[in-house]
């Protein structure tokens, strides 16, 4: 067995024994390895879609309601999205026992940040923070979007589980984003009403419901202005159409 060197740090796999991995493993090319391991059987997962739009007067944030137990359907009525911030709002992808922690964790930031500036996290510092949490690899199998105000005005950010961070007009993530992404190409405008953003949130995760087995069972919307953030469930997405 070889020790704990730099030698040992950056030694492959080897195909003869693909079981045994470095010592400080997995680095970029061992997280698939990473991920199958972490999401077993026995992981409850949100393989869902969710989808993230802005307007001039805030953000709108979709997804659906179903969690999944490998092939079974673990629960109807997920909340798969939260308030982070005054103004902010994250929704998940991925493992539950995952997101769960890291909104836990930005949560107990964002507050610190708070108590101790006497102001509000920027959504900027709050994507990079989110970035930073997934990139130290305590989060891997979560794929957020972060959505919310502050003085420039209203942000999405889609961030990949690497920590990856791209700002956007409108994005989607989960099982069934490439659902939900056909529709907002057709219906999202740069200048619509948060009411228009609302039913073509809500339209896109109707499509992706339709075809994609992990999503399902409903609606979570949340709506994020600079007076706060407001989150309802809707057990039927014709309410919103």
């Amino acid at each position: 067995m070889l020790p704990p060197t730099r030698d040992a740090m950056s030694t492959p796999a080897d195909p003869m024994f693909p079981d045994h991995q470095p010592i400080f493993a997995p680095e970029l090319g061992g997280q698939p390895v990473a991920r199958e391991q972490a999401l077993g059987e026995g992981e409850v997962k949100t393989g869902t879609t969710t989808v993230g739009l802005t307007t001039d007067d805030g953000v709108v944030l979709a997804t659906d309601m179903r969690a999944s137990l490998g092939y079974m359907v673990s629960s109807k009525t997920v909340q798969k999205v939260e308030e982070i911030h005054p103004t902010g709002a994250l929704t998940i992808a991925g493992s539950v026992s995952a997101a769960q922690s890291l909104i836990s964790s930005i949560r107990a930031e964002v507050r610190l940040y708070e108590s101790r500036r006497g102001e509000d996290m920027s959504m900027q510092a709050l994507s990079t923070l989110l970035g930073n949490f997934l990139r130290s690899g305590a989060f891997l199998i979560v794929q957020p979007i972060l959505g919310g105000v502050d003085e420039d005005g209203p942000h999405v950010y889609s961030i990949d589980p690497l920590g990856s961070i791209l700002e956007e007009e409108y994005t989607v993530s989960g099982s069934g984003s490439q659902y939900a992404l056909g529709v907002l190409e057709q219906e999202y405008e740069a200048s619509m009403s948060i009411d228009e953003a609302t039913t073509a949130a809500a339209k896109s995760i109707q499509s992706a419901v339709e075809r994609d087995l992990a999503s399902g069972n409903g609606i979570n919307l949340c709506v994020v202005t600079a007076d706060g953030v407001e989150i309802t469930q809707h057990s039927e997405i014709d309410e919103l159409l």
